[in-house]
């Protein structure tokens, strides 16, 4: 039976760096972004047809998303390119991650007189090391837009207050819930991910012959609902992070 690694295998260093299988996959997945946007903006039309047909639905479709948590098609619009671009970024990595030659082509090392197969590509979701920096810069967009819409002071007064001891316990406790959004982000994605990545290589190797299609269409399904759940808790720490203290309660129990 092939090895389950937790870890991202190591492929090559650059400096101190170490490149690994998923990292590599990730840079492919944003390749392939940058490439579809440069051929849709050139090809661009009053009429949208194939490839632009296909973004403006999506896009569409995800705004009005937005729209029912942030209550205004205005602010759905402003923030858009953020959770827009977090939801097509999980949603092209999940699935390429199922794409074959993905965990099946590498290379075999030898490590201690034994041989150990190395895939030169892995899903990124599935290296809790991506979705722990993702989740990280994810919270931190969240509050610089914080910052943006209400002021740093206004803003910092939600962790800082010494308005009061319960006032100062609240603030500390907003803190270290702040915290566990990243926590919550990256393990969450992570779990699924991998958990895919498993059930596919334990059925392949169970029943290499049409066992594991049912499991490829539950992982097409799966990765787009981890990507959908990844971009509306976005919006809607978005839509909490940039209202006032005094109606961040309201927001939260929309």
């Amino acid at each position: 039976m092939p090895r389950i690694e937790i870890a991202a295998e190591k492929l090559f260093h650059i400096g101190g760096f170490d490149i690994t299988n998923t990292l590599i996959t990730s840079w492919v997945v944003v390749a392939l972004l940058v490439a579809a946007a440069v051929v849709v903006h050139k090809r661009l039309t009053i009429v949208p047809g194939g490839l632009q047909n296909v973004f403006e639905f999506f896009i569409e479709q995800l705004i009005s998303l937005m729209q029912g948590v942030l209550a205004s098609r205005a602010t759905a619009e402003k923030y858009f390119p953020v959770v827009g671009t977090v939801f097509i970024f999980i949603l092209t990595s999940n699935w390429l991650g199922i794409m074959p030659g993905i965990g099946s082509i590498g290379f075999f090392e030898t490590i201690d007189t034994r041989e150990r197969f190395i895939p030169l590509f892995r899903s990124a979701a599935s290296d809790l090391n991506v979705t722990l920096a993702l989740a990280t810069v994810t919270v931190f967009i969240i509050h610089a837009l914080a910052i943006g819409a209400i002021g740093f002071k206004a803003h910092i007064s939600k962790f800082l207050s010494f308005r009061g001891p319960i006032e100062f316990f609240v603030g500390i406790l907003e803190l270290i819930s702040e915290c566990a959004k990243i926590t919550s982000f990256s393990f969450r994605l992570f779990g699924n991910i991998f958990a895919g990545e498993v059930l596919l290589v334990v059925t392949g190797f169970l029943m290499p012959f049409g066992g594991p299609l049912p499991f490829l269409m539950l992982e097409i399904f799966v990765g787009f609902v981890q990507a959908l759940v990844f971009a509306m808790l976005t919006t809607v720490f978005i839509s909490i992070a940039v209202s006032t203290h005094d109606t961040a309660e309201e927001v939260a129990r929309h």
